[in-house]
């Protein structure tokens, strides 16, 4: 057994492994999974120079605090995130986006999210987890995965490849400019399920986050959107960014842990380059949706991918 761990003295709101998720399975009925923010992932194991898939984790609104048992541990958090880092009896308040080393006996209390859902801490060298299919994206609506598929809880031991070295590595983040205000997307496979006047209402009235968001799926209300045609369709493959719309009228904008099928009609998909965006909005948000076609959506993430590249260059070692 690796001779490096934590301990978990609070496992947090919602705590998993994860890396880019599952690529090939969908056809047994398992959903892809994976990071809900991959820009940030992506940042997070570039800081502390890890191979650019490195299970790390994913945390929700309150993260874990863990206490460093053995070894040494070099971590990065990105994110707007509030942590702390208790060493020889005092505190250092933690910014996101650079490197710290952790020493035995220090704590690490990742406080909350500021103004968005998820946050992510990698490790040098990576934690130590098992594969699934390939992968190391946790599951637990399926409990597929490392941690036999379930979140982190209280007590458990976390441990993680090898002695952190004293390099610190710092990324000034400016977030990626969007164009406007409004969430991009394409139209749905389902549109003609829905009057022009629904369709017209959709792009021009906004829609609010609801309380029940999650990995699964990004609940929206406020603007009810009722179709002219059954509410239920033959059940049929659906993607991460699917905004389906049920009986109720409030859609569902499908997220990392969506069903591999799904029965109610699509009205429109979120470009991918917005899929982070959309599930980092916190509860409340107001926002409108604008329709691109698919040669904007494609220049529009050939762009976010640029910026992002360009990110990676900036991160300052001494």
């Amino acid at each position: 057994m690796n001779k490096n761990y934590f301990e978990i003295m609070r496992g947090g709101v919602h705590t998993t492994f994860q890396d880019s998720g599952y690529s090939n399975v969908q056809h047994l009925g398992i959903t892809t999974g994976g990071v809900v923010d991959n820009d940030l992932f992506r940042l997070a194991n570039e800081i502390v120079n890890n191979e650019l898939l490195t299970p790390i984790l994913e945390f929700a609104n309150q993260g874990p605090r863990l206490k460093l048992k053995k070894g040494k541990c070099r971590f990065t958090i990105t994110g707007d995130v509030a942590f702390n880092i208790w060493c020889d009896g005092s505190i250092v308040e933690g910014i996101p986006y650079r490197s710290y080393l952790l020493n035995e006996g220090d704590t690490l209390d990742i406080l909350s999210t500021i103004k968005s859902n998820y946050g992510y801490l990698a490790v040098e060298g990576g934690f130590v987890v098992t594969q699934h299919y390939g992968c190391s994206s946790t599951l637990t609506q399926s409990q597929i995965g490392p941690n036999e598929g379930k979140k982190i809880s209280d007590n458990q031991l976390l441990y993680f490849h090898q002695d952190g070295s004293r390099l610190i590595s710092s990324l000034d983040f400016n977030q990626y400019k969007y164009q406007d205000d409004a969430i991009r997307v394409l139209r749905g496979p389902q549109m003609n399920y829905f009057m022009q006047k629904v369709i017209k209402n959709f792009y021009s009235k906004p829609f609010t986050i609801s309380n029940t968001t999650n990995r699964m799926g990004v609940r929206i209300e406020g603007n009810k959107i009722s179709s002219i045609k059954s509410h239920n369709i033959a059940s049929e493959g659906i993607i991460k960014g699917s905004i389906q719309v049920p009986g109720n009228g409030n859609p569902i904008i499908l997220m990392a842990e969506h069903p591999s099928i799904g029965g109610y009609p699509k009205i429109a998909t979120v470009i991918l380059a917005d899929i982070a965006r959309i599930a980092q909005f916190t509860i409340g948000t107001k926002f409108n949706f604008k329709e691109v076609d698919l040669t904007d959506a494609e220049n529009i993430f050939r762009g976010k991918n640029k910026f992002f590249e360009s990110l990676l260059n900036k991160i300052k070692c001494n």
